[in-house]
């Protein structure tokens, strides 16, 4: 992948968006099209995967057919709401080995703190695409990130619902070698460091808490 950014603006991903924007939506539909979505969202940002052939046999005769090549890739949720995201990708690639990064933003300083961490080995072989609904400030995304390539990932990829101009520039600026994909980006960040017009607090609106 080569663009920075990549907004996917195939009409199913914007329509399903739209709904999830609506704060009449309920929890229950809210994580059934987060699901949706993130499979089409996946489907982008697994394009230009590594492939390579293997010899098999159809009912008619021998071939050598495409297959994926490498390691088995490495999912990473930035929880909590990165949960969302990642239950769809993994319908689409269940063989992924799956990581997750605890993550919370500090009220105050709009800071990342970190609280967990667990990831799969070998990440240095394997293609890594992190998953969280917002790239709103950037700040947690990057430290993930970063956490990432501490523990030797070197091919990462980042999966958002939606985006910020100042989330987007933030991880540009942090990790210019991570390609984002997402559904919109939207027009900026309020007071509080929340998305406009976004879709409320993704973590909440998917587990139904306040």
């Amino acid at each position: 992948m080569t663009e920075h950014l990549t907004v996917v603006r195939h009409p199913l991903v914007q329509h399903k968006l739209t709904i999830m924007r609506e704060k009449s939506t309920s929890t229950a539909v809210f994580r059934q099209l987060l699901r949706e979505i993130s499979q089409l969202l996946a489907y982008e940002i697994t394009r230009e995967l590594p492939m390579t052939t293997k010899p098999i046999e159809t009912p008619m005769e021998a071939m050598d057919a495409p297959t994926l090549d490498g390691k088995k890739l490495a999912l990473i949720s930035i929880l909590r709401a990165g949960n969302g995201l990642l239950d769809g990708v993994l319908e689409l690639i269940p063989s992924a080995r799956v990581g997750f990064v605890g993550l919370y933003r500090d009220e105050e300083t709009l800071q990342p703190v970190q609280y967990y961490y667990k990831v799969p080995e070998a990440l240095e072989d394997r293609v890594v695409i992190a998953v969280d609904p917002m790239l709103a400030t950037g700040n947690s995304s990057a430290a993930a990130v970063q956490l990432l390539k501490d523990s030797g990932a070197k091919n990462i990829r980042f999966l958002c619902l939606l985006a910020a101009p100042e989330g987007v520039a933030r991880m540009k600026e942090a990790h210019p070698d991570v390609p984002i994909v997402t559904a919109a980006l939207d027009d900026g960040l309020n007071d509080l460091g929340y998305i406009m017009p976004g879709l409320g607090d993704a973590g909440d609106r998917m587990f139904g808490t306040k």
